[in-house]
């Protein structure tokens, strides 16, 4: 009996800790504070960090575009309309995209090393309810109709340059695959330009449903960043329900 208690006693703080660092799960959203918003935002199941691999081929198909082009100086600040989408934009304004807990000015792209990327559900009821709590004037616009990820974290160096064709790259370059089914495409990407950090953002239409049977991954390519990043939908609830 002495030996149960103590293990009680050594496994307490541990506990403890774990139920401290999810308590947003079990509040309504007006009630989580600022620190709860921040987890749902940078580590939750909706939200999580991947630091991607970088196609060299990709870095030189991207010179040559440079070098072809000039440098292009106005395409520092992609559109943010988006047709057939209500005017896709920001929320509350127009600054630098929401990058969780990367800092893209700690990035430089050109040393080699890739930066670290947060990958979010922004359509996902939580997210959008931590970004009011925070107040973040730059969480893109949402359309009920589609389910959005948004990857943010990208050095905005690595954008500036590049040809107006870029969201239609990007387009065909990610996919959500789902165990045993077909693989869902976006209907639409946008890029949202910021002096130091850029997001893009997906959209898949809700006529493709997600359930909770669905073993999902997200797979993309930003000019030469490439990864991939799974999500599990049992873990992807709120209230008992499910919130992509």
């Amino acid at each position: 009996m002495a030996y149960k208690q103590r293990l009680i006693f050594l496994l307490l703080p541990v506990l403890l800790f774990a139920a401290a660092d999810q308590s947003w799960q079990t509040k309504p959203i007006a009630e989580w504070n600022e620190d709860e918003a921040h987890q749902v935002l940078t580590d939750s199941p909706w939200a999580k960090t991947v630091t991607p691999t970088v196609s060299r081929a990709a870095d030189s198909g991207q010179s040559r575009r440079r070098s072809g082009m000039g440098q292009m100086g106005g395409m520092g600040g992609v559109g943010i309309g988006m047709p057939g989408m209500g005017g896709m934009g920001r929320r509350g304004g127009m600054g630098a995209p929401s990058t969780g807990s990367n800092s893209a000015g700690n990035t430089d792209s050109g040393s080699g090393a890739p930066p670290t990327l947060t990958v979010r559900w922004e359509s996902a009821l939580p997210v959008q309810g931590a970004e009011l709590k925070t107040r973040s004037i730059n969480a893109p616009a949402m359309d009920e109709d589609y389910y959005a990820i948004e990857v943010s974290g990208i050095p905005s160096k690595m954008i500036h340059s590049d040809g107006s064709n870029l969201e239609d790259q990007l387009k065909g370059q990610a996919v959500i695959k789902r165990d045993g089914k077909k693989d869902l495409k976006p209907s639409s990407v946008k890029v949202l330009t910021g002096d130091d950090s850029t997001a893009v953002v997906y959209f898949f239409s809700h006529q493709n449903e997600i359930t909770r049977k669905d073993k999902l991954e997200f797979n993309a390519q930003i000019l030469q960043l490439k990864f991939t990043q799974a999500f599990n939908v049992e873990e992807m609830m709120y209230q008992g329900k499910l919130e992509l």
